[in-house]
């Protein structure tokens, strides 16, 4: 989604036209996506849980958005199944160069440390790439922590936390990682289901549920009769 890195004209149709895919594919699929916290000025690897198919989709929309650029880093098995991804800008994991490149030129990168889907809670064993990452190209690690749950309404909603920008130290982002779920899993937790979060700012509207949408009729119906 990042338009920075050089692209042939069809490249870049490729990406406009996936781009548009991913918008589309959250805001249809999702009731919303819900921020906590600030986006610092960039650039920073931003290292995230990964914990749902939708971790993929809702961070690189919710950047696109706010029109950073960006590339993220995806597992060489998973960019050889979905080559397209390349028209985004992925990068293998292997790429180290080019993601180093890619941050001197002033361009974030999205990191997924456990490097693979694990199940919700605490983060899986870290691969150290992304604090190596931040540390060669000296700028800061930025926890975020991503929750994708099926409350009380119709849709999933999304729960984004940007976290504060850290030195480029694993065992440091592992533990602000942990909170920050430990943190968001309460919240949710204690929450009531059908109202969003307190203290979170809905930034990308989605679908809403039937009920939600059938309401607006309701109150409509309602009028109606009383009049008559």
């Amino acid at each position: 989604m990042s338009a920075a890195f050089r692209q042939r004209p069809w490249e870049a149709l490729l990406a406009s036209l996936l781009a548009a895919l991913f918008r589309r594919t959250v805001r249809r699929g999702l009731r919303g996506v819900w921020v906590q916290g600030e986006l610092p000025a960039g650039p920073w690897v931003l290292a995230a849980n990964h914990h749902s198919w939708w971790d993929a989709y809702v961070l690189p929309v919710l950047l696109d958005h706010w029109r950073v650029r960006f590339r993220i880093v995806v597992s060489d098995r998973r960019l050889a199944e979905f080559s397209f991804f390349r028209g985004l800008g992925a990068l293998e994991a292997s790429r180290v160069r080019q993601a180093l490149y890619a941050l001197r030129r002033k361009e974030a990168l999205i990191i997924f440390p456990e490097g693979e889907l694990h199940p919700p809670g605490r983060m899986g064993p870290l691969h150290r790439g992304a604090a190596w990452l931040a540390e060669r190209a000296r700028v800061p690690l930025l926890p975020v922590a991503v929750r994708v749950v099926l409350r009380g309404q119709e849709l999933p909603e999304a729960y984004v936390v940007f976290g504060e920008p850290l030195a480029a130290d694993l065992e440091g982002l592992e533990r602000s990682l942990n909170r920050m779920l430990s943190d968001l899993d309460g919240q949710i937790g204690a929450a009531l289901p059908e109202e969003p979060l307190p203290g979170f700012r809905l930034v990308l509207p989605g679908r809403k549920s039937t009920h939600e949408r059938m309401a607006f009729w309701g109150l409509a119906l309602a009028r109606f009769t009383r009049e008559r």
